[in-house]
């Protein structure tokens, strides 16, 4: 089954390291072989291609599911809806019960 758009799985990631590591690797052999510069269009497709693909990244990852967002819905409400704690004058080290 296909991951929704909307989300980036752990396959997605997956394959974007390997992209980024076979343009590393492109990128070194081109510059090994002094061939750096005489690739430029193959350079620009290949980092054009994984621009996309980081950028899809950088959105996706952050993008909460339905299930997700509700769920933080539920718990902002819930803090919304709590009585804030307030700190009272009360200090462990100060007891003035006497001994237990």
């Amino acid at each position: 089954m296909k991951e929704p758009e909307q989300t980036y799985g752990d396959s997605r990631r997956r394959a974007l390291l390997e992209l980024l590591r076979a343009l590393a690797a492109r990128i070194s052999a081109l510059d090994a072989q002094g061939e750096l510069l005489s690739h430029a269009a193959e350079l620009m497709k290949l980092t054009g291609d994984i621009r996309s693909e980081l950028f899809h990244y950088e959105v996706r990852a952050t993008y909460d599911t339905p299930e997700v967002a509700d769920s933080r819905r539920i718990v902002e409400e819930a803090e919304q809806e709590a009585p804030r704690w307030e700190p009272t004058a009360w200090h462990p080290d100060k007891e003035t019960d006497g001994e237990w």
